[in-house]
């Protein structure tokens, strides 16, 4: 026998669910513009039929219906997307850092321009050229000792600019180290309240939201892998609707582990275990990055790409193998422990290059001028044309000597004497322009093969050329690996979107259809009220 109150209680189960449902959507509309929200409906599943199988269940044909019930609140969130769009904005993070440092190295060196090395360069040049017609030309000499005044001032231009930006990102490491760790911090935190809600069966929702924000957040600055976790005493029937605890593993650019695996926050079956912050090592000599450790483990080749990677590439590290060894510029293992560490990067590359060559060009130069003669009637050898600090970088110290900017005739242009009409040795001057490094000499007048061993190759002006060039198809190359990475993880975040964010038509379509639904159960409750009104007041009043 059907109980005669089974109709009313059917219907107050509808008009529960549809007012549920109904806060969910309101829920839904109040976040729509909020950054990081998943949409989130309410999964409805029928209550048990009546009567249940027993012995001493009710002859009634078949069972009967008994109405709804919201079995969960669950957000809709694609775990797949979320990890190609984490790969992507590592990506992002590591190619904007570097292509950013390798921008502002481009508006520093500023070739070929009017201000540029190679204009000043070339003028430089030819007012030497014009010394060779006018050797005892005052006006001659003194273009000769302020453009090479110019020259000295663009490489300590160039040299103090580099380095200070170079600096900028050396904090900015200790800034985004900072960022990485209050991150890991606040998942953690997250992490602990939810594992003091998901126990008791409810689905925090709002708070795996807030999670993955700060994730998303933390794969820009280095590449993680996330892993759901639930712990033994959880025993959550529903695993497909919870997300559990995080585990956040860093990996590689390439996405593998590494070996030991690197979790950043650690969970297991027992539950959360704890956290490892990121800590950069810096070289006391040096300043550059000499380590990452995390816990127990420290890196010395930084493959976790993000953010990070990108600036301590940037800003330089001491070369080392994956067992920390010092590796020299041939990356073999050095020996000496008194030998100098060799510091990689874009930023010190660049720094020796301008030394390298600063250097190379200042011993040639000198080595020339001093073979000639300085202007006057007695035979006098000259000097050194440009000064370089004992000790220090080249391109940093170098300058014309300054008895040479207060009296120009004590440039070394004659070759046999210092006539005015000798200019054999300002031609030998100008002709360095087009001499090889390979054909330069050192003091002792040996060819100076160490120079190939820098790298130094054709003459000053095309290496010079070439570095620039090199650096506009590296800054070239990071802009359009971020333009890239930019544009796959947007197409990923717009699957994401679609799958995860409110569409407020959607949501008004849901609003009328649980809001029919709700006026509908409203009046079957009325209806099953006439029904026991019939029962209760109008049986048996037959024959009164």
């Amino acid at each position: 026998m059907v109980s005669t109150f089974m109709g009313l209680e059917t219907s107050k189960r509808a008009l529960s669910v549809a007012q549920s449902a109904l806060y969910t959507i309101g829920h839904n509309v109040a976040n729509a513009n909020t950054p990081g929200y998943s949409r989130q409906r309410v999964n409805l599943t029928p209550t048990d039929g009546f009567p249940t199988p027993g012995m001493n269940s009710p002859r009634i044909p078949g069972q009967l219906g008994t109405g709804v019930e919201a079995g969960s609140v669950q957000r809709i969130r694609d775990s797949f997307l979320d990890a190609q769009y984490r790969s992507q904005n590592s990506k992002i993070g590591y190619y904007s850092s570097l292509s950013e440092s390798l921008t502002k190295m481009e508006e520093i060196l500023n070739d070929p321009s009017e201000s540029g090395l190679l204009n000043t360069m070339n003028t430089f040049w030819n007012s030497l050229e014009d010394l060779t017609t006018n050797t005892d030309n005052a006006g001659a000499r003194a273009v000769v000792a302020s453009s090479g005044q110019m020259v000295a001032e663009t490489l300590n231009y160039y040299y103090n600019s580099l380095t200070s930006v170079q600096e900028d990102i050396r904090y900015q490491i200790g800034v985004e180290e900072s960022g990485i760790n209050t991150i890991i911090s606040n998942i953690q935190r997250i992490n602990e309240d939810i594992s003091k809600v998901e126990p008791h069966g409810f689905i925090p929702n709002d708070l795996y939201d807030e999670r993955d924000v700060l994730v998303d957040q933390l794969s820009q600055l280095v590449n993680v892998k996330v892993s759901a976790v639930f712990p033994d005493k959880y025993g959550i029937a529903d695993k497909a609707v919870a997300s559990g605890l995080y585990n956040v593993e860093l990996i590689q650019e390439d996405g593998s582990s590494y070996m030991p695996p690197i979790n950043l926050i650690s969970v297991n079956h027992t539950g959360i275990v704890g956290t490892e912050k990121i800590e950069v090592q810096t070289d006391k000599a040096t300043g550059a990055v000499s380590g990452v450790k995390i816990g127990d483990t420290t890196l010395y080749e930084y493959k976790f790409s993000g953010t990070l990677a990108g600036v301590i590439e940037s800003a330089g590290y001491v070369n080392k193998n994956a067992n920390g060894q010092l590796l020299d510029a041939k990356n073999q293992v050095i020996t000496d422990p008194d030998a100098p560490a060799v510091v990689l990067g874009k930023y010190p590359d660049m720094l020796q290059k301008l030394n390298n060559m600063t250097e190379a060009f200042v011993n040639e130069f000198n080595r020339v001028h001093s073979q000639g003669y300085v202007l006057g009637d007695t035979p006098t050898k000259g000097g050194n044309f440009f000064e370089i600090t004992p000790g220090k970088n080249a391109a940093e110290t170098i300058k014309v000597n300054a008895d040479i900017i207060k009296d120009p005739s004590k440039i070394a242009a004659g070759g046999k004497s210092g006539a005015s009409g000798d200019n054999e040795n300002a031609h030998n001057l100008a002709v360095i322009k087009s001499k090889d490094f390979k054909d330069y000499e050192d003091d002792d007048s040996t060819k100076a093969s160490s120079l190939s061993s820098k790298g130094l190759t054709g003459t000053f002006d095309a290496y010079y050329a070439g570095i620039i060039g090199n650096l506009g198809v590296d800054s070239a190359s990071a802009q359009k690996d971020y333009s890239n990475a930019t544009i796959l993880a947007t197409s990923v975040d717009k699957n994401r979107q679609s799958v995860s964010a409110v569409s407020l038509d959607e949501e008004m379509t849901d609003m009328i259809k649980f809001q029919q639904a709700y006026n509908a159960s409203a009046r079957m409750v009325t209806l099953v009220d006439e029904m026991l009104d019939k029962i209760i007041n109008g049986m048996g009043t037959v024959g009164r």
